[in-house]
Parts: C-alpha cells; sequence; structure tokens
C-alpha cells in the first residue's frame, strides 16, 4: 500500500496539474471507486460537475482536494490506486474507474486501480484543531511531516503504550503516514528493534527513532517512493526509486550494510518485518 513518500508525491502531481481547474466532468466506470459516497456513481458526478479545485493536500496516507471551504474531494489509493494525468483523447485503459474532465479541456484526470480496493468519497472538511482535514479521517493522528506534529506528544503517547514499537508505528491514531516498508527502514536506522516494548524506550531512543523516521521519509519522498511494481506510479506514469536505498525492507540473507551481518526475516502481523540481529537485537522481553 502506498505509505506517505507515494502519497505525497501524487499530491505534488496533483498540486501541479489540476488545482486552480474546474471539473466540466465526471465518468464513474465502476462502482466500487465511489462505495463509500452515500450519493452514489451518478449523485457523485453530478456534485461534483462545475466545481474547481482550490487545493491539494495530504494527511499521512489520505489526499484530498479542497473544493470549497466546507467540502473535499477525499481520495485513498488502497493497493494500487492511480490517480494520472494525460490527454483527454487517449483511450481508457481496462483499469480505469473514474475520469475527470476539465472546462479548459486540458488533460484529464483518470482514478486507475486495478484492484478496486481504493476509494473517491466527497466529504465535509472538519474544522478541528490546528488544521482543517475531511471529516471521515479526523480521527487519524498528524504525520511526522505535518506542522501539526508535536515530537513530544507523540513522545509521550508511544511510551505510555505497552505494545512493539513497530505496531506502534503502523497505528494511524499515534501517527500516520507510516507503513510496513518505512517502519522497517526508520527501526534499522535507529537500531531498535521491532518487537522492542515501547514502555521500555528511553527518551534518547525516542528521538532517535523519530529523527529516523522522518529522515527515511524526506529520502523517499525525494526519490518520488518506493515502486516495486507498476502498481505505484506518480500523475505522470512514473515509478518512485527509493526501493535502491532500502537497508532492511525485502533484503532477507542479504548482509547488512552496517556490519555484515545477513538481514532476517520475521513474520509480523500476516506481513514481514526484516531487522539486522546484529545491529537490532531482539530483546529479552518482547511484544511479538
Amino acid at each position: 500500500m502506498p505509505e506517505l513518500p507515494e502519497v505525497e508525491t501524487v499530491r505534488a502531481g496533483l498540486d501541479r496539474h489540476v488545482v486552480g481547474r474546474t471539473i466540466a466532468s465526471v465518468q464513474v466506470l465502476h462502482p466500487r471507486a465511489v462505495r463509500r459516497d452515500p450519493a452514489g456513481p451518478a449523485g457523485f458526478a453530478a456534485a461534483l460537475a462545475g466545481r474547481p479545485l482550490k487545493r491539494a493536500e495530504r494527511r499521512g496516507k489520505y489526499l484530498w482536494l479542497t473544493l470549497d471551504d466546507d467540502e473535499a474531494l477525499l481520495a485513498h489509493l488502497g493497493m494500487s490506486g492511480q490517480l494520472l494525468i494525460g490527454d483527454p483523447e487517449r483511450p481508457l485503459g481496462p483499469h480505469v474507474r473514474a475520469r475527470f474532465a476539465f472546462t479548459d479541456g486540458g488533460a484529464d484526470l483518470r482514478f486507475t486501480d486495478q484492484r478496486t480496493f481504493g476509494h473517491l468519497m466527497l466529504v465535509p472538511l472538519a474544522h478541528g484543531e490546528g488544521r482543517v482535514v475531511p471529516a471521515p479521517i479526523a480521527h487519524i493522528a498528524p504525520d511526522p511531516m505535518e506542522a501539526a506534529f508535536s515530537p513530544a506528544d507523540f513522545a509521550a503517547r508511544l511510551t505510555r503504550r505497552r505494545t512493539g514499537v513497530k505496531r506502534a508505528l503502523l497505528d494511524q491514531s499515534l501517527v500516520s503516514g507510516v507503513g510496513n516498508i518505512y517502519a522497517d527502514e526508520a527501526l534499522w536506522r535507529a537500531r531498535l528493534h521491532w518487537a522492542r516494548p515501547t514502555e521500555t524506550l528511553r527518551r534518547g531512543e525516542v528521538s532517535r527513532l523519530l529523527e529516523s523516521v522522518r529522515g527515511v521519509l524526506g529520502e523517499a519522498l525525494r526519490a518520488g517512493g518506493t515502486s516495486f511494481d507498476a502498481l505505484y506510479v506518480n500523475v505522470n506514469g512514473e515509478s518512485g526509486f527509493f526501493d535502491r536505498s532500502l537497508q532492511a525492507y525485502g533484503r532477507a540473507g542479504e548482509p547488512c550494510s552496517r556490519c555484515g551481518t545477513p538481514i532476517r526475516r520475521d513474520p509480523f502481523m500476516n506481513r514481514s518485518s526484516y531487522s539486522c540481529p546484529h545491529c537490532q537485537p531482539r530483546p529479552r522481553r518482547a511484544h511479538l
């Protein structure tokens, strides 16, 4: 699933190519694309016709296009969702689920989703503390790249939990935008095992972890994200290349670039965790 760097890369592309334009019409080509919108495909399309796109914004793994002070078009890419811009005369591909045409007649916007796990939804905006966000994601914590993110609050809440540190990083109510790939990379940089109990973390370790999270997210963003296949691309259809910089994730059996010990793969929440047995020793007491 796309994580913060991939979603931010898409958001930046939308900011360049569609913000400031007005929607002429919307075609919903598969009802699952708007399955969470209460108006259904026809109502969704009708509600967006004639609406200008004011801003492209993001929190964690969600992005949205602000329509006015009260509403936004919320997008979640799921496992394989893509928002692609291009020639409006270009034939529709087999996995295009919705198409947005604009009044200027220029490049259109297509929501493509091979697995149809992603979705689009017209939503109200919630005017809360610090930032205006779509109401359905108001419960999601700020991500580490936001001005609203508080390192002190993150540290206090992290160490109050009685869970493994990686489980905590994946908890979007604590910190948003961090998924399996970047959690493993940040923990490798911070020299912390994924099962380390959060309540045992010292202040310096929490600071090092947050610095590592921000560092890996920033580097991945500059690389355009991580692409292992064609399912994640930016709005121009281009892949990210941070996979060339991965130090732990997906490198089971390969030597750690710090110490040479083979990277270990462990089962974790129906997925995998990758770590260096030497640099990230398993704690005697662990939350597995």
